[in-house]
């Protein structure tokens, strides 16, 4: 038998076992998705067999190709490849678990559940917008340290309904953009969604659209493996256009009464119509065997693979580039940066410099990418207002991969998922800017940020109703509660030039959760000074919360406030004390490291005396430092165009709200 037939005979039977695993694992769950991954079985099948780079025994080698499932729904493919393959986290018990609790195989490819996954799928848009970020980070990685150390591609699977999604043109435009040769998105152009055929809701030109945006475009037949490695094969060989390969593919193909329908998206075959798929495929084994000889197909795509690593590891061995690229793809080096802070705190308490936040941020990032290697900032087309760009920073533009800065152009949802890729690929710790009013634009991926553990940071400026004129559209006042409300993310809200200092440190020194730092437009002062103890190794903002100023004897009142309304808090907190009154200050630039704390600590920050919140936005997220009965200042609706002074009178967040409030508090206590 020739080579090319023997390729076909195995590429045949290792696309039916994808197939095979997928009907049996959906139907054992009696829930999930077999019309893709059946789709898709010929194209996997071809581009594991003849081009992906991959080592299962070393799942994290850095010069691995990254697979993507954009459309997450299809995540039996992943794990059927994955198992086959012989990843030792994927024996044939996670398959027949297939969507049940406890084991990794869950309804969408979750990034941390299991070997072989590269980043959690499942919102569509969000798997090709993240491997647009890991083809990034590859070329990026490759101008740093060379073609011998950095040659690798990122292959996405990518559905009908990843298109439509928005943010894929965000993601789609950029990559064009910017040339990004090893990024190959193969499209499962099955024309079908769950309400039927795509021609109930959209008639777009793909070819023409992804084209446009600087792409080479490809159609073939998505069951003909030749067509399919000479498609592979061509946009491999293009170094300056990321490529796009449609094909045409027949969902749930194999299955003969019910392929090529809508049917086969999101339920179980049914019993009858997998007896039917097994004769239709000549695939005579019981559910979940597979034959010795299918396996060892699969198996030499593994070795294969591992032989390319040794290789690999013997170039990393014998290059001058081994310790610079080994320290890019380690953890912080924590103490260092520690050093770093603290001289840099020292001097700020003796300058006590009175600027905005976000001003304070770009200081602190002189200090942070002139200590850390691999720092990556960028913005979303705002670098002189979110202020992210520092002295020696350089744009990565096209063809030009050796810069640090990224332009993600007004992009927000895009630029999130990119800075996800980046950080999932390795080697880059990515930040990038916009105003906090926008987060609403980059949630779904800082949702995913959180759920993957992955610790982007979010530089998010003019973050209350202080940025003044531009108005209400630009003036968040409910969108710290409802960052807050997401599970594994930070959110720093620094009082002053030393708080952000903290805060930078914390969120770079971070392994596994993702932070928010909101930063003002307007200047504030510098109130670390106001503590009896200053040291400048100490960090208080990791304790998320801490007494700024405390009583003799007990207290008759507890001010609380974040960022801009810490200056307020102090203010009022001199007026109550004119009157007699016992009061203490408390700075909270993180509720989440706060509840953190041990219940001791808490307790001796909040104190048994009735409190006052005080923040330029929704009381809802309070709940960890007010009782019911504790007053709150802040926003009960959205802003107005103004210059800040006059809307923080408008709104009433000054410190005479303030000292109203507490005296009425403590009168009902009374």
């Amino acid at each position: 038998m020739t080579q090319a037939k023997l390729n076909l005979a195995n590429e045949t039977l290792m696309a039916n076992a994808i197939r095979a695993l997928t009907i049996d694992a959906v139907q054992t769950a009696n829930s999930g998705h077999p019309g893709a991954p059946m789709g898709l079985a010929d194209v996997a099948a071809v581009l594991f067999n003849r081009f992906i780079k991959l080592d299962p025994s070393q799942d994290t080698w850095p010069d691995r190709d990254r697979f993507v499932m954009s459309a997450g729904h299809g995540s039996m493919l992943v794990y059927a490849v994955n198992h086959l393959l012989g990843y030792d986290d994927m024996d044939m018990d996670q398959l027949r678990n297939f969507r049940q609790l406890g084991y990794r195989t869950a309804g969408h490819p979750e990034y941390g559940h299991a070997k072989g996954i590269e980043t959690t799928t499942g919102p569509l848009g969000q798997g090709i917008s993240t491997a647009v970020g890991m083809a990034l980070a590859e070329r990026m990685a490759a101008a740093r340290y060379g073609s011998e150390l950095v040659d690798h591609y990122t292959y996405v699977f990518a559905g009908d309904g990843c298109l439509m999604e928005g943010m894929s043109q965000e993601a789609i435009d950029l990559a064009g953009h910017l040339g990004l040769s090893r990024l190959i998105v193969i499209r499962d152009d099955n024309a079908i969604t769950i309400d039927g055929d795509t021609g109930l809701s959209t008639s777009i030109d793909q070819a023409q659209r992804f084209a446009a945006s600087g792409w080479q475009v490809q159609a073939i037949d998505g069951h003909d493996p030749e067509a399919i490695a000479e498609a592979i094969t061509k946009a491999r060989s293009d170094d300056q256009r990321p490529s796009l390969i449609a094909a045409k593919t027949l969902i749930g193909r194999g299955a003969p009464n019910k392929q090529g329908s809508k049917a086969t998206h999101g339920a179980p075959l049914g019993e009858e119509e997998i007896a039917a798929t097994r004769e239709n495929l000549d695939w005579p084994h019981a559910p979940f065997v597979v034959p010795q000889s299918v396996y060892d197909a699969w198996h030499a795509v593994a070795a294969r693979g591992q032989a390319a690593r040794l290789a690999w590891q013997t170039r990393l061995e014998q290059s001058d580039q081994r310790m610079a690229f080994e320290a890019a793809l380690a953890d912080p080096d924590t103490q260092s940066l520690a050093d770093a802070m603290t001289r840099y705190k020292a001097q700020l308490l003796t300058d006590a410099p009175k600027v905005a936040t976000r001003n304070a941020s770009e200081m602190a990032l002189e200090i942070l990418n002139t200590t850390l290697p691999n720092t990556v900032g960028g913005s979303a087309d705002l670098t002189g207002s979110n202020n992210t760009r520092s002295t020696g920073q350089f744009s990565v533009s096209p063809g030009a991969f050796a810069g640090d800065y990224l332009h993600y152009g007004i992009r927000e949802h895009a630029m999130a998922a990119v800075m996800n890729g980046l950080a999932l690929h390795g080697g880059f710790r990515p930040y990038g800017g916009t105003f906090l009013a926008f987060a609403d634009y980059c949630r779904p991926a800082m949702r995913l940020s959180a759920l993957m553990q992955v610790p982007v940071v979010y530089v998010m400026t003019h973050d209350s109703i202080g940025l003044g004129e531009d108005g209400p559209t630009h003036q968040p006042v409910e969108h710290l509660a409802s960052l807050r409300a997401m599970p594994g993310l930070l959110v720093f809200r620094p009082a002053d030039a030393v708080e952000t200092a903290e805060a930078w440190q914390i969120a770079m020194s971070e392994t596994r959760r993702p932070s928010v730092l909101a930063l003002s437009r307007q200047g504030l002062p510098c109130l670390r000074g106001l503590m009896g103890d200053c040291e400048p190794s100490n960090n208080p903002t990791a304790r998320g919360a801490y007494v700024l100023q405390e009583t003799e004897g007990p207290r008759d009142l507890t001010l609380i406030a974040t960022g801009s309304e810490v200056e307020i808090a102090h203010a009022a907190a001199e007026q109550l004390r004119a009157k007699g009154l016992k009061v203490a200050l408390v700075s909270a630039p993180c509720f989440e490291l706060f509840e953190q704390q041990d219940a001791d600590y808490r307790a001796r920050v909040l104190g048994h005396a009735p409190r006052v919140g005080l923040e330029a936005a929704i009381r809802q997220g309070w709940g960890g430092l007010l009782d019911s009965r504790d007053a709150f200042v802040g926003m009960t609706g959205f802003g107005a165009s103004a210059p800040a002074a006059q809307l923080y009178q408008h709104f009433g967040i000054t410190a005479e709200a303030v000292v109203e409030a507490a005296q009425g508090l403590l009168a009902g206590a009374r």
